[in-house]
């Protein structure tokens, strides 16, 4: 059994082992949580040696070895040499750094679930490592559901927030507001790029303005 968190990431340091199309994966999604990420590998993929010579990652052509994780928050180690993985793992937990190696869920500390993003909306889907192809298939079937409206749908919902917050609204009439403004139809409206709609529909479930 697993519990999912949220981990904050932002201008935390992120070791990367391995530098292949795997690793890459897992590199972009950190880079996506805002980590600061450092990748070791003797060798690497065009794409990631391209990110390095961007500034976006720090590159160390080099073996891996146990001084790499000092001062790491996480580590995810994705070599296709199940002893280097192993070793990463190992030496993780004895460091007390959370610790992901890709595809051998009983080495891990932390799995990760596949994820669908619409700007600050995240949805994961988690099998706690035993099937990650569902997983993804799962997120695939979500992508349809919830478009890239869903951005404006959260940045929205967020603003309305802050100012009911700065108004003195209790939490249980701000979560209903929001929800019934979303309810309402405010994901359709802003496919429709409907914006006296959307002034409309606030107006009238909140009584503020966008």
């Amino acid at each position: 059994m697993s519990y999912l968190v949220n981990l904050v990431l932002e201008a935390r340091p992120a070791l990367v082992v391995g530098a292949g199309k795997v690793a890459l994966r897992k590199v972009e999604g950190l880079l996506q949580g805002g980590a600061q990420v450092r990748v070791v590998a003797p060798a690497a993929c065009p794409e990631i040696e391209g990110l390095a010579e961007t500034g976006r990652i720090v590159l160390r052509r080099e073996p891996y070895g146990s001084a790499h994780l000092e001062g790491a928050f996480l580590a995810i180690a994705a070599t296709d040499d199940e002893a280097v993985n192993a070793q990463v793992a190992e030496d993780a937990r004895r460091f007390g750094v959370l610790v992901n190696v890709v595809n051998q869920p009983a080495l891990c500390t932390f799995t990760v679930p596949a994820i669908l993003r619409r700007g600050e909306l995240i949805l994961a889907v988690a099998t706690g490592g035993r099937c990650p192809s569902l997983a993804s298939a799962v997120r695939e079937d979500l992508e349809s559901q919830y478009g890239p409206e869903y951005a404006e749908v959260v940045a929205l919902l967020g603003r309305l927030r802050e100012q009911m917050i700065a108004a003195g609204w209790e939490s249980f009439r701000v979560r209903q507001s929001l929800i019934s403004v979303y309810r309402a139809g405010l994901p359709e409206l802003i496919v429709a790029g409907d914006q006296e709609g959307i002034r409309k529909l606030v107006a009238a479930f909140t009584g503020l303005e966008v």
